[in-house]
């Protein structure tokens, strides 16, 4: 069914919220790691999330697949990649780098779903502008990568902690290509379907490699929580409002703020060192990303005027 987006005040408002909780993710979740081991945390917070989503699905009436096609093993797949892994990814990685840095790598997730698509997408084609664009935000990657990105990271791992951050844009881009190769699939199924079969895999795994999770006290319990509520089930909620008002062109709108609210946060709440180098690596990555979705924002804008 086809519809025209409709982008008003209430659109900008859901977009600016969607860019502040996601950018403050990486605040608390630092602020997590002081209490809980990182594979708990990535439990925690893919565990509340669940039991929200889970209560919001049934209401909704519980649906998955919407046709008789079904695709259970991609589903699977795409879940994994869309929540189990990349949290374990972050949740590790962050014990060896600052806030920002993890923000600002997710910005990279736009520009790893370009050649993916290129790939993978029939009429998804590498045009010479977005060639540009990905090299351009590929030399901000190097800069991010560089030995003095990050100045206060972890003695000895700060570099695998660089990996980490990176590999959870991977997945996080590869499974946002998957997802469009499913059968249809209800908005909210696919949401409670990306926590519940993380819940599978992160929980063991947490269990077998730190043991049974140490009490974290009431502050540390309530951050586990707010982590699981607010950025991961709710704000996932939020972000399908959107789409499904103002359309996913206008949504990709929260690549540029995340990373500026996760630096922001950082330097203010958490005194996040930020050399230069970080800080043009995120005006490279961002400007590559402008450039490559250029053509689709200047319809938008153009459409919205």
């Amino acid at each position: 069914m086809s519809y025209t987006p409709t982008i008003d005040g209430k659109s900008w408002l859901m977009v600016l919220t969607l860019g502040l909780v996601w950018g403050g993710t990486f605040l608390f979740q630092n602020l997590a790691l002081r209490t809980t081991a990182p594979f708990w945390v990535a439990a925690a917070r893919i565990g509340f999330a669940c039991a929200l989503t889970w209560g919001v699905w049934r209401m909704r009436g519980a649906r998955m697949f919407t046709t008789s096609a079904t695709d259970w093993p991609r589903l699977i797949v795409v879940s994994l990649l869309s929540s189990a892994l990349p949290f374990l990814f972050l949740s590790w990685g962050q014990l060896h780098v600052s806030s920002a840095f993890a923000g600002v790598s997710m910005a990279t997730v736009a520009l790893f779903v370009l050649p993916m698509a290129h790939v993978m997408v029939p009429g998804e084609r590498m045009t010479p502008r977005r060639v540009l664009g990905f090299l351009l935000g590929f030399g901000g990657v190097v800069l991010l990568m560089g030995p003095e990105a990050l100045t206060a990271a972890g003695e000895g791992k700060e570099g695998w902690g660089r990996l980490a951050c990176l590999a959870a844009a991977f997945c996080y881009a590869l499974s946002s290509i998957m997802i469009r190769r499913l059968p249809p699939i209800d908005a909210f199924g696919l949401t409670f379907a990306t926590l519940g079969f993380g819940v599978l895999l992160v929980l063991p795994l947490a269990a077998l490699v730190h043991g049974a999770p140490a009490n974290p006290g009431a502050q540390g319990l309530l951050i586990l929580a707010l982590l699981g509520l607010v950025p991961t089930a709710g704000a996932n909620l939020l972000r399908i409002l959107t789409i499904r008002s103002a359309g996913p062109v206008f949504m990709s709108l929260t690549n540029y703020l995340v990373p500026l609210f996760a630096v922001l946060f950082g330097a203010v709440f958490l005194a996040d060192p930020l050399p230069g180098s970080l800080l043009w690596a995120m005006g490279l990555i961002l400007a590559g990303v402008g450039l490559s979705q250029y053509g689709a924002l200047r319809r938008l804008f153009a459409a919205e005027g």
